[in-house]
């Protein structure tokens, strides 16, 4: 199957079916009130898992490797699963993420009240993130590399974990925006006018509007993020000249990870920096552009990926 195209609500088989950048996943159905769903995990790809600290109920939620070799990371430690082993995810208090060192397959056994739910608003919100793909696809893995960005710091800084569905969703969902910017300026080689600017910069409004109208009711609660994902820490940001704390710490993070995205990969305006520049450009803009907390921990994210700088 292929990664990035777009998806419908049934696999071939017939079940509700999800094709994320990532993963596809089947609801293979509902037995003793347990989901099963089957995950299958794409090679070079990942995957994290939180157990939910907040659920009023005993939740039930187990992940079984089935096929395929797949890397356990918990607390920095990495360790490959063996075929048939069931990782209950309530034993682990942190993130957990699996790697996909091949294409793999898990099965996901989870409380069916906690898993649909979730399920099938994740199929609406991949309309969404279709509908961003449909831009330009850099957009689509841009928004995915932010989303991974983001959870990697805020777990380095150990932050709240029953927030991370917030920022999850903020960071993937930051530039929703860019729909309502025309083409020809979204991808515009040269540099912008004025007024093509200012068009441009109103995506951090009109995308916050996007997710406060959303079908998804619970947007409505990332939807700062995405106002604030351009906020300087110095208050020369837009589109509200925010600074240091009046700005969300969500919003700092997205702010330091999407820079830095920005600055490695090729854009059709610009060819990407070295990993190497893009770092001093991070640390040029501690307390001015970035807040410096969050710098810090990025660069600190970036050394446990073993980019190549000191």
């Amino acid at each position: 199957m292929s990664k990035n195209k777009s998806y419908s609500d049934f696999d071939l088989n017939g079940y509700p079916f999800l094709r994320l950048g990532y993963a596809d996943v089947s609801l293979l159905g509902r037995w003793n009130g347990l989901s099963n769903a089957l995950y299958s995990l794409h090679k070079d790809e990942v995957f994290r898992v939180q157990y939910n600290p907040n659920s009023t109920e005993n939740t039930f939620e187990t992940y079984t490797l089935l096929d395929g070799i797949v890397e356990l990371e918990y607390e920095d430690i990495r360790r490959v699963l063996k075929i048939g082993e069931t990782i209950d995810a309530a034993n682990y208090e942190k993130i957990i993420t699996f790697h996909g060192v091949t294409e793999a397959e898990l099965l996901i056994k989870m409380t069916a009240e906690q898993f649909e739910p979730g399920f099938f608003e994740t199929i609406v919100l991949q309309k969404e993130a279709d509908a961003i793909e449909a831009l330009d696809g850099y957009t689509y893995m841009h928004c995915n590399r932010i989303k991974d960005y983001s959870i990697e710091v805020w777990s380095h800084l150990g932050l709240p974990k029953e927030k991370l569905s917030i920022l999850r969703w903020g960071a993937y969902f930051h530039d929703i925006g860019k729909r309502t910017v025309p083409l020809e300026i979204l991808n515009k080689p040269g540099k912008l006018t004025a007024e093509e600017w200012d068009i441009m910069k109103a995506h951090t409004i009109e995308g916050a509007k996007i997710m406060r109208e959303h079908p998804v009711k619970w947007l409505k609660d990332v939807a700062f993020i995405v106002e604030q994902h351009h906020e300087r820490y110095d208050g020369k940001g837009y589109p509200y000249g925010l600074k240091k704390d009046e700005i969300a710490l969500e919003s700092s993070i997205v702010a330091v990870v999407d820079a830095f995205d920005a600055m490695t990969t090729d854009r059709v305006y610009k060819a990407a920096l070295p990993i190497l520049d893009a770092v001093q450009e991070l640390l040029d803009g501690k307390g001015t552009q970035f807040n410096p907390e969050i710098v810090d921990a990025f660069l600190s994210v970036l050394k446990k990926k073993q980019y190549k700088w000191k």
